[in-house]
C-alpha cells in the first residue's frame, strides 16, 4: 500500500448524499456559480445519486431557477472570452460538450461584441508573435495561426488580423 493511500484512505471514499441533503447542497452548488444540467448531473453521479432521483433534483433546481441553461451559456461565454481570450469556435465546442442547445449557444455567443472580439484577436496576434521563438518567418506564422485556431478564432479573421498587424509576408 502506498504512503498516500495509507494516510488518506478515509478521503478516497466519497460520502453519498441523502435526497434532502442533496437538495440543500446542490442549491448552494448552483448559487455559488452558474451551472448547467450536465455539470449538475456529474456532481450527482459523484455522490451516488442516479436515475429518477437525479431527474427529480434537476427538475427542482430548474423550477427554483438555480439552473438556467441560457443564463449559463451567456455567463460562460462572457467569462471564457474576457478572461481566457477564447474565440467563438472554442466556446461553442465547450458548450456543446456540456450539452447546451444550439439556440442557447447562439444566445451565449451574442454576448460577444464584434469590435471587442476583433480587438482581442489583434492583441493575441501581437502578444503571441513576440513569444514565438522561431527564426523562419513561415514557421513562425504557422505556429501563430495554429495557436489562434486552437483558441477558437476563425481562420478568415486570423488571416485578416495577421495582415493588419503587419506580419504577412
Amino acid at each position: 500500500m502506498s504512503v498516500w493511500r495509507k494516510n488518506n484512505s478515509d478521503q478516497s471514499i466519497k460520502k453519498s448524499w441523502s435526497l434532502d441533503e442533496a437538495k440543500e447542497k446542490l442549491s448552494t452548488f448552483c448559487a455559488y456559480q452558474e451551472r448547467c444540467i450536465w455539470e449538475t448531473r456529474r456532481k450527482l453521479y459523484e455522490k451516488g445519486i442516479k436515475d429518477s432521483n437525479s431527474d427529480e433534483l434537476i427538475d427542482y433546481l430548474i423550477q427554483e431557477k438555480f439552473i438556467d441553461e441560457e443564463r449559463y451559456a451567456r455567463s460562460f461565454t462572457r467569462g471564457k472570452f474576457r478572461l481566457k481570450k477564447w474565440g467563438r469556435g472554442r466556446i461553442s465546442r465547450e458548450l456543446k460538450m456540456r450539452q447546451i442547445s444550439e439556440g442557447d449557444i447562439r444566445k451565449g455567443l451574442s454576448e460577444i461584441d464584434p469590435h471587442e472580439y476583433y480587438d482581442t484577436l489583434l492583441s493575441q496576434v501581437d502578444k503571441h508573435w513576440e513569444r514565438i521563438k522561431e527564426s523562419d518567418p513561415y514557421k513562425k506564422k504557422y505556429k501563430l495561426i495554429h495557436y489562434l485556431i486552437s483558441k477558437g478564432f476563425e481562420q478568415d479573421l486570423i488571416k485578416e488580423a495577421i495582415e493588419e498587424a503587419g506580419f504577412e509576408d
